[in-house]
């Protein structure tokens, strides 16, 4: 009779856990991202121009960010098929398809004012954890696109920034895992 009060009480006690145990759609987001994968938009509008990408290694995710001079600049970033401005051949990338569209040109004046060498790899992204690839898919027409692969459909965020002075900066930032 003992065993079988000890076994029922071990039996309880596991489905008790279970119980009060987080399941995996409420439990807390890995490192407090909570962006997720849709479209992200801005349509702000610059007079200003690129002139750098570059990119950087977080400890919960990857960072890219279009150094612009000029205020903030409107973009769309979205998990999409990637193709060069103005004659739209399609840009292969490692990884997953993320395409970034900076409504700032890479020219002024006439001259050129982001003018990467290696087209297929811009940013050396090489030992990064989510980044693939950072590939030239042109500037047109006061835009500019750049392809992005990483690893996976993964959570991301686009925000832009004032400074230094009268330049802004948009970031992208994709997360290592969900």
């Amino acid at each position: 009779m003992k065993k079988l009060h000890a076994w029922l009480a071990v039996i309880m006690l596991i489905v008790g856990l279970g119980l009060v145990a987080p399941s995996a759609a409420t439990a807390a987001p890995y490192c407090g991202i909570s962006w997720g994968s849709l479209a992200k938009t801005s349509s702000a509008t610059t007079y200003g121009h690129l002139t750098n990408v570059r990119a950087g290694k977080h400890a919960c995710f990857d960072r890219l960010v279009f150094d612009i001079k000029g205020k903030r600049s409107g973009y769309v970033v979205s998990y999409d098929q990637v193709y060069t401005e103005g004659k739209g051949d399609r840009v292969h990338l490692r990884g997953t398809d993320l395409r970034i569209i900076v409504k700032a040109p890479a020219y002024s004046n006439g001259k050129a004012t982001y003018n990467p060498r290696n087209k297929s790899n811009i940013v050396n992204v090489k030992d990064f954890r989510t980044f693939r690839q950072v590939a030239w898919a042109g500037s047109f027409e006061g835009q500019t696109t750049i392809g992005l692969g990483v690893r996976a459909r993964l959570p991301f965020r686009a925000f832009t920034l004032n400074g230094p002075g009268s330049q802004s900066r948009l970031v992208i930032d994709v997360a290592h895992r969900w």
